[in-house]
Formats: structure tokens, sequence, C-alpha cells
């Protein structure tokens, strides 16, 4: 694929460049530049005619990945996206979020630095956009078939999208008073402008999908009444409920989720009054967690001229290389720098928290000690603690499932012990003729798993409405193999 010797003529990997720090802190717009045209195809023509594309298993969504390479590296960006959108309804949103796991897959990471294969992705749904190629894809037929879609993020959206096209009438119902779940409120616009999500929503409405925006289900509608009027319904509300730490303290104002801090900073970001906002500006901020929603926060506090920012995280500090026991092409656990990490705080690896210090009522303090393991469970070490000064601490400490929102107790759908909702092989939960996706079913997860599971729940629903499909699965639910569908 693309040049036959391009990984021997071009070694260096070359990603896309950021704006300079001072520069970037001072607004919310993407830290990423466009890369230069002749630097893009010298980079697609590294990926190897390999044989065998391990980039494919190492991405969920199966994407055909040494054939877009291969298609930019002879400038034909038309047929490229065409062979993205077959696989991926939205390289847009994976080619800013995705950690992407195929590159850890790649061949040519072996013994050499891996394709950019999420810059290139990228680069050809932005040139899409621009030259005018993406089109509504309208049905053929309507097949009178309706289905209700709960929960407007990226396993919703692909889900909605896939089944509008088969020709279902599909309605994706949002809580929030914007359609795009995290993908609106959760991811902070230096990462990604909501105009890339906007003009996706402009497809999908000119497609027919429709939207309801500002309506929970559950309360202003109930499961069961949606159950009543629809054929089917898809899940899709995501993992929400934050990962609390219950150490002394809790109770102080300045203690809040990630989540919150991201959402307001969203909110005003999109224009929006938002009355007693958690506002870093000035103040000192501590971070507990060292995820994508840590450095999230990182990035956020920088912009809003927060006086210091300190991460902390419980165990160790990742390698910088491959470790032995996460050879390739599994996806490795590594130490990575993240733009918002080069815009300044300190990163704190071995930090237990032990307690939230304040005067009366409001937090000054956290105190923290080292971490160390005792039969296998991190604890504070004695004798170590010390106190960080903090006037606002934002818990970055992940998820523990869906908010069940009624969802148990109205049509009796059924949760796992670790509070996410038990489908079968076919995504459909123990209720007739209601499904789930995404982090809702699997518990939290990346946002390449939520589109790829978006679209084999479509796929499943689909089957269940008319008896069969043509929508491609490309990944089950559990251990039921694909050609299920």
């Amino acid at each position: 694929m693309a040049d036959p010797r391009g990984f021997l003529k071009v070694r260096e990997r070359q990603t896309q460049p950021r704006r300079p720090v001072p520069v970037r802190i001072m607004d919310w717009k993407e830290v990423y530049e466009a890369q230069e045209k002749g630097v893009l195809k010298s980079q697609a023509g590294r990926c190897m005619d390999c044989g065998v594309p391990f980039c494919h298993q190492g991405c969920p969504l199966g994407n055909l990945i040494p054939e877009w390479n291969d298609l930019v590296w002879r400038d034909k960006g038309e047929e490229a996206i065409e062979r993205l959108h077959a696989t991926n309804n939205f390289p847009e949103f994976t080619g800013r979020l995705c950690p992407a796991p195929c590159e850890s897959s790649c061949v040519l990471g072996i013994n050499q630095p891996a394709v950019t294969i999420k810059q290139v992705e990228v680069s050809i749904i932005d040139a899409a956009f621009d030259n005018d190629w993406v089109k509504p894809m309208q049905p053929a037929r309507l097949t009178g078939k309706t289905v209700a879609v709960i929960g407007s993020g990226p396993a919703g959206l692909a889900a909605a999208q896939q089944l509008t096209r088969t020709g279902h009438t599909v309605a994706v119902y949002e809580r929030d008073d914007r359609i795009g779940g995290l993908l609106r409120y959760g991811i902070p616009d230096f990462k990604m402008e909501k105009e890339h999500l906007d003009r996706r929503l402009a497809q999908m409405t000119a497609e027919g999908t429709r939207f309801r925006p500002g309506v929970e289900v559950g309360k202003d509608i109930s499961w069961d009444q949606l159950r009543r009027r629809y054929d089917a319904v898809l899940i899709a509300t995501g993992s929400t409920v934050p990962r609390d730490l219950s150490i002394p303290g809790r109770e102080l104002s300045g203690v809040h989720f990630a989540m919150d801090y991201l959402v307001q900073a969203n909110r005003v970001v999109a224009g929006d009054v938002v009355e007693g906002q958690i506002d870093a500006r000035g103040k000192h901020v501590v971070i507990l967690g060292g995820g994508d929603t840590g450095a999230d926060c990182l990035g956020t506090a920088h912009r809003q001229q927060a006086a210091s920012v300190t991460t902390l995280a419980i165990g160790k500090q990742p390698p910088a290389e491959r470790p032995s026991h996460q050879p390739w092409p599994t996806f490795p656990t590594l130490f990575e720098v993240a733009s918002a990490h080069e815009e300044g705080g300190e990163r704190t690896y071995l930090a237990s928290t032990v307690e939230f210090i304040g005067e009366d009522g409001v937090l000054k303090a956290i105190k923290v000690a080292e971490t160390e393991f005792v039969n296998g469970r991190r604890v504070p070490k004695a004798g170590t603690e010390r106190e960080i000064p903090a006037d606002l601490v934002f818990l970055s400490l992940g998820f523990t499932g869906p908010e069940p929102a009624g969802v148990t107790e109205q049509i009796k759908v059924e949760l796992d012990e670790r509070g996410n909702i038990i489908r079968d092989g076919y995504y459909m939960t123990n209720t007739d003729g209601v499904f789930v996706a995404g982090d809702a079913g699997r518990g939290q997860s990346l946002i390449v798993w939520a589109i790829a599971e978006g679209r084999s729940a479509a796929a499943a629903v689909d089957k269940y409405l008319d008896g069969w499909t043509i929508l491609s699965a490309p990944v089950a639910p559990t251990d039921v193999a694909l050609n299920a569908f």
C-alpha cells in the first residue's frame, strides 16, 4: 500500500503541530494546526504493504487503514473519505479524541515509530467537509418501523445514523438542552471545537434523524411510555455516575466532580450564562486522577488562569517505552504528555489523598501521603503525609456505571454487579425490544468502542425489526461470534 519503500525513505514520525503554549491558553480554540499537505502525504506513505494489517485488529471499528493511507498518498481524498466512512460514522470525533489503539498495533511500530494513522484520519474528514464531499445519505425507502435512541453521545448517534439510513424512523432523546452528550459538554473546545459536532448533526437531520433535546427519559416521559410508543428502544446513556472519594472533608465547599466542572466551562464557552460557575481563576487547583478527564480539567484550569494546578495519581508513573508484559500488538499503558500537560502544572504519582482540609466549611488544602502496596492494595504510607494548598479539588476518578433513571423499575431492565445494563449477544436487554450500546452496557471505555457498539447494536435492532440486516456489526457485546448478525 502507498509508497512501497516509504517507510524506508521517511523514518521520522511527524505529527500535527501544536499552537504555541502562550498563544493557545489565551483562547478555547483547538490546540492542533493542520498538517502541511506534503508532510501528510509522506507520513501516509510510511504505511507498509505488510500483508496482514494488524491495525485492523487494533481498531474496534475495523477501519480500512491501509486503504485510505494509500489513497491519501495518491491525492485521492474523495475516495479516501468513502473508505473511511465505510466503517466509521464519525472520523472527525475519533481523529481528535481516540487514543489510537490502531497505532499500537501498526506493524511498522515493531521497530520504528508507528504510522500517524490518527493524523491521516482527521485530515481526510476535515478535507471532506471543506470540499463538500460529505452529503446526506437518505434512505431509499421507509420501513414504517420506529426506534427511540436514548442518549446522544457517540454510541447513540452512530446507531441513530445507521438505523435512519436503513429506512427506520429514529428519534434521539437527550436530557440536556443541546444534542451531543459528552461530546457537547464533556469535551473542551481546545480538544474538539463544537462546529465539528454541529455539521455532523446537520447531516443527520437532513437524512431524517429526529432529535429531542431537553427530554429526560424516566422523568419527562416514562420508559414504559417510550417502549409502547416505539417498535424498539436503544439505551445509549453512557456511564455517567462518577466515582467518589469518601474521605474526611469530602463535604467541604470546593471539592467537585470533574465532569461538573467541565460541563459548566463548556456551557460558558458556548455562550451560556452559568450562575455560580466553578471558576479556577487565581486559585490553587488539585486534580485527583491522571486520565483524559483529568487532563481536560488541567487544560481548562490553565485557560481560566489558575494560580497553580497539581495533578495527583495514586499509582506508579507508567513507563515511556512499551513494557515486556504488554508486547506488540497490544495497547500498552504508557506515560503520555497531552497538550494540557505541556501548558504547565505539576504531575505527581504514588500520591494517596488522605483528607480534605478546610476552615468554616471551605476547602483550604488536601493531605496526601506516598502510596505503598500492601497485599496488592494501594494504601497511604504512614509518616509520609504532607499538605498541598488547594482552593479547588476535582475528582477525576472514572465512572461506575449508567444512571438508572427509572429504567430498572419501569421496564425491569437488569444490571450486573458493576452497575452496567445486562445485554445478550445481540445487544438486547432482558426486556424484549429494549437494547443497550456503548458505556451503559460495557462500562467506561473509549469513543471508538462506543461508535463500534452503536453500529453493531443498530444491526441488531434492524434484524429484530425486519428479520434481516445489511448493516455491519464490527463488535459483539459478549463472546457470541460476530456472524450472529
